[in-house]
């Protein structure tokens, strides 16, 4: 499975910014999918989560009210909504593939996107 990330940028606090995540599989639309980011010098950490069906959906205190993860299943792509941009989103965004275990471990996810960044200016 491939999962590419795009849609990253230099956005001023207080914007917003669309991130997508294309995957290679058609079985994309079977697995639960989630948004990582990693802050430099920081622990890779979870954003958000979706399951496969988009019923769920669960965020990380931080971005709860400014994120919004969704998906397309018939074009097999993971989105994140990033509204109301803070300094401290600055980070390198992932998208993964669930596999096994609690949703907001890294450990639980089996397959990467390669990573897009977002820096956010004050």
């Amino acid at each position: 499975v491939q999962l590419q990330a795009s849609g990253g940028g230099l956005v001023q606090a207080g914007g917003s910014l669309r991130l997508s995540c294309a995957a290679s599989e058609r079985t994309f639309g079977s697995y639960d999918m989630a948004w990582f980011r990693q802050a430099s010098g920081k622990e890779r950490a979870f954003v958000a989560r979706i399951t496969w069906t988009g019923a769920i959906t669960n965020y990380d205190d931080s971005v709860k009210g400014r994120f919004t993860i969704s998906r397309d299943n018939a074009k097999n792509t993971l989105y994140l909504q990033m509204n109301n941009v803070q300094p401290e989103d600055t980070a390198r965004y992932y998208c993964a593939q669930y596999y096994s275990g609690t949703y907001t471990s890294s450990a639980s996810y089996l397959y990467w996107g390669q990573g897009t960044e977002v820096t956010v200016s004050s």
